[in-house]
């Protein structure tokens, strides 16, 4: 992912009609021609990646804003080369949306309303980054140092 993918947040709203995703197992048992899998906090995700030419968006379920899970399956999708839409669902905090999206997720679908201009003081909070993640920011130190 490079920074123009990252320029702004995707939340559902309430009204969409997405495509229902599938369970990662039914997915991978071949028991829908679906292009959008719902992983859940323990799923290994990796069974999903000789498939990923064929997913248009995954879902990650945060059925609580406690369980970080769905943070190293964002990473890990991300680092394989998934290009497709990965979207947070569930227990998602605005506080959180920032870490998400280091970690490689670009669409929400919060299960409780977030206000746009919160998210966007949020995200425009920290300029700089650190260390590098799944969003292809450059870290500070690497500006610095060239």
């Amino acid at each position: 992912m490079d920074n123009a993918q990252l320029q702004w947040p995707r939340f559902r709203n309430d009204d969409a009609r997405d495509e229902p995703a599938v369970t990662l197992d039914a997915f991978i048992a071949d028991q829908s021609n679906a292009n959008a899998v719902r992983v859940e906090p323990g799923d290994d995700v990796r069974e999903l990646l000789p498939h990923l030419d064929r997913v248009a968006m995954v879902e990650v379920s945060f059925p609580s804003f406690r369980d970080g899970r769905g943070y190293s399956t964002a990473r890990i999708l991300r680092e394989a080369g998934y290009t497709g839409e990965l979207r947070a669902e569930g227990d998602v905090l605005v506080d959180q949306v920032a870490y998400m999206r280091r970690c490689g997720f670009d669409s929400f679908a919060p299960a409780k309303p977030i206000d746009p201009a919160v998210v966007a003081t949020v995200l425009s909070r920290y300029p700089e980054v650190y260390q590098r993640a799944a969003d292809g920011r450059t870290p500070v130190w690497k500006l610095r140092h060239g």
